[in-house]
């Protein structure tokens, strides 16, 4: 059985007056852009469709390429084969060919500054499992869907028009936020903005990302663009102790992603301010247990809980504690049992875990028993006062 407990003066006790929120407005056909460091959900446009991707999703090569590195599967000062295969791909490329044995580093930032497609080519038939690049496309899937991305499919490693190469932008906005948190060594290759290899390309050696030198923070991830995925851009920029993350796709051109990149980054700066709602174990609401020794348990969130909230208006706060209940013993201290959802008048809903505040043990004969008669009254429609 569902049970939802709205909580709301938990949170309303920080605002002031209710007001709607002026969301942002996007040209992109999709877009997604959350704040890191709250997890607030500020813009969510098509965000779960899966599309096109084009080049952004060569940053499930790179995040697989630095878990083997991580892993000691592969090396950074490795040299690679380029294979014909690789060699032939058109487009963005690095313009390897088949005598190149290229060091793994220089095809990691190939892929970020110069979008390789030969280079993102050579990274997976070195990782695949049967030496193809459509075998590591298949393993790609299978990652992705580890990470909770379940809108993500790959045919190929670069993005390269291809049926049922799909990703989805809150797919994407996962992908940019594992790439973060998970590798802070290799993550500053992102804001690189040039890299000319070998002196080959004379035409390919400055990163597309349009805001990398704008000043405003902002220090990655990846543009894309093909006919039919249009101009996009997974972003990212820091000011002070925030972080937010974008995904926008479908632009017509790459002066309107720049532009529209630009108008997202400040909005979602400036608008906004970070507030504390709760402390790391503050108790949240209480949830009842099936056949434990207590019949309820605190709700916690695991971390310091904060919100983003607009910086000129407050704006009403609605939030309701959301789990599939009673929760069945035994349940470990920590445990994630149930959700946060959190709704702000103007902006998506923000979902966020509650762990269990302590341990609860399966019930012994007594509150089995009283279970056990609790559910033949339920069943035949008596009442605990009827029983009496």
């Amino acid at each position: 059985m569902l049970m939802k407990f709205a909580r709301t003066a938990v949170l309303l006790a920080m605002t002031v007056s209710p007001a709607a929120v002026f969301a942002f407005e996007t040209k992109a056909t999709a877009a997604y852009v959350i704040d890191q460091s709250t997890n607030t959900v500020l813009l969510s446009k098509d965000a779960d469709t899966p599309l096109p991707p084009a080049s952004m999703s060569k940053l499930m090569t790179l995040y697989m390429a630095f878990e083997a590195i991580r892993d000691g599967r592969l090396r950074i000062d490795e040299e690679l084969p380029v294979s014909q295969h690789s060699m032939d791909y058109g487009g963005s490329t690095m313009f390897l060919n088949t005598r190149d044995r290229v060091k793994v580093e220089d095809l990691i930032r190939g892929i970020i500054v110069l979008s390789g497609n030969d280079a993102c080519s050579v990274i997976a038939e070195a990782l695949s499992p049967d030496g193809t690049e459509a075998g590591f496309a298949r393993l790609m899937t299978e990652r992705a869907r580890k990470m909770g991305m379940m809108n993500s499919t790959f045919t190929n490693s670069n993005g390269w028009p291809q049926a049922g190469h799909r990703m989805s932008m809150k797919d994407l906005a996962i992908l940019a936020d594992r790439l973060i948190k998970d590798f802070p060594t290799y993550y500053p290759l992102f804001s690189e903005t040039e890299f000319a290899f070998d002196g080959r390309a004379p035409q390919n050696t400055q990163n597309r990302n349009p805001l990398l030198k704008l000043g405003i923070g902002a220090d990655g991830l990846k543009t894309g663009h093909t006919s039919e995925a249009g101009y996009g851009l997974v972003g990212s920029a820091k000011q002070g102790d925030r972080r937010v993350i974008f995904v926008i796709t479908g632009l017509q051109s790459s002066a309107q992603r720049a532009e529209e990149s630009e108008k997202v980054v400040n909005w979602a700066f400036r608008q906004f301010a970070e507030k504390s709602v709760s402390k790391a174990g503050e108790t949240i609401a209480k949830a009842d247990v099936w056949m434990g020794d207590t019949p309820t348990i605190g709700l916690t969130t695991p971390e310091d809980l904060s919100l983003l909230v607009p910086v000129l208006d407050s704006a009403e706060i609605k939030a309701e504690v959301v789990y599939n209940g009673p929760l069945e013993a035994p349940i470990t201290k920590g445990q994630e049992v149930a959700e946060l959802v959190i709704q702000l008048d103007g902006l998506p809903e923000t979902r966020l875990p509650l762990v269990s505040d302590r341990d609860v043990a399966r019930g012994g004969f007594g509150p089995r028993l009283r279970v056990a008669a609790q559910v033949l009254m339920e069943q035949f429609g008596v009442s605990g006062a009827d029983a009496l």
